[in-house]
């Protein structure tokens, strides 16, 4: 396991170094449970509390909280943005060896960087690139014509579809789908006939896509992803999309065909967006809320009714479905009067 002095991590994150600069870290973990071999930090107010009685051998903290400290601390402006900085240091990822494993289908037209690790039953159709120091978990498929940048990382049982161009330093996690056929049916009187999915997906670099997340195909047109977004675990993202640079989409959410998302938009969990809209950069939609209509001006949206015991539920929705007659009589007595 990895050590390192407070002098060094102070110089990684970019911290003021309160303390003894020799003293040796080998792990992170919570101001509760760390140890004195361990670094923590203090983001979040409500963990303020426990400052006092913490074992760790340092904190990352902001400078308003070093009257409650005494310890050896590494003073930041933005405590969470330096533990994400300094969680590099302590990963246990296993490293893997550069090299395409002998069980591996690769068509002869495949180009692959030397640096690159192909793993167990990887699947690499004509036309394949892979980019410099990539990864390709085990059992993962890549179809013909996709592209990996450099330094990207698919974990094992991911489903990479024909025509699909990934950008460098993207990570894909396991059972997540790029490049599945959008839902593109036209009906007729007996059946359902399915609209051929001509376009291909464009992500951007620096972006990660959760497990068993899906991305799907343009209609017509790419699917865009935009670089440094980030998606978590089973996020639906529909034919046509565009999501702009630097928007985050938490787990369980979806997103309708054809629908434009801006910039630095953060979308959490359980969201829903109709097709066809257009979301403005900066917005943020709260949990489980669903947007119908286009949103032109930044900032916080929600929708929904909010939690409460099922009784007055049940009593309050009732009186929801009444609101269109109410505001009805309410306009004609106005009128009236």
């Amino acid at each position: 396991m990895p050590s390192y002095s407070l002098d060094y991590i102070a110089k990684h994150i970019e911290a003021e170094l309160v303390g003894d600069s020799q003293y040796k870290i080998s792990g992170l973990n919570t101001i509760e449970k760390a140890d004195s071999a361990e670094l923590t930090f203090l983001a979040n107010p409500l963990y303020k509390q426990f400052l006092s009685c913490t074992k760790a051998g340092a904190v990352i903290i902001s400078r308003s909280g070093l009257s409650d400290y005494s310890g050896n601390a590494l003073v930041v402006d933005s405590p969470y943005l330096a533990y994400a900085l300094v969680s590099a240091l302590f990963n246990k990822a296993p490293i893997v060896a550069a090299g395409i494993h002998q069980t591996a289908v690769i068509a002869v037209s495949a180009k692959i960087s030397k640096t690159a690790a192909i793993g167990p039953n990887v699947v690499l159709g004509e036309n394949v690139t892979i980019g410099a120091s990539c990864q390709v978990g085990a059992n993962t498929t890549i179809g013909d014509g996709s592209i990996l940048g450099d330094y990207c990382k698919i974990y094992s049982n991911v489903s990479i579809y024909h025509g699909v161009t990934i950008g460098s330093e993207t990570i894909v996690h396991s059972g997540a789908v790029i490049g599945a056929d959008g839902f593109g049916f036209a009906r007729s009187p007996n059946h359902w006939t399915k609209i051929h999915q001509l376009g291909g997906v464009v992500i951007g670099k620096r972006v990660e896509i959760g497990a068993c997340t899906t991305i799907d195909r343009g209609a017509l047109g790419d699917t865009v992803i935009e670089d440094g977004v980030i998606f978590d675990n089973h996020v639906q993202i529909a034919h046509n999309v565009y999501v702009g640079e630097n928007t985050a989409i938490a787990g369980c959410s979806g997103i309708s065909g054809s629908t434009v998302v801006g910039k630095n938009c953060i979308f959490a969990g359980q969201t829903g967006v109709s097709g066809h809209l257009k979301i403005c950069d900066n917005v943020q939609i709260t949990g489980g809320s669903i947007a119908r209509q286009s949103i032109s001006e930044p900032g916080s949206y929600s929708s929904g009714i909010m939690l409460t015991h099922t009784k007055k539920w049940k009593k309050n929705a009732v009186r929801f479905n009444e609101l269109n007659d109410l505001a009805q009589r309410l306009n004609a007595l106005e009128k009236k009067i």
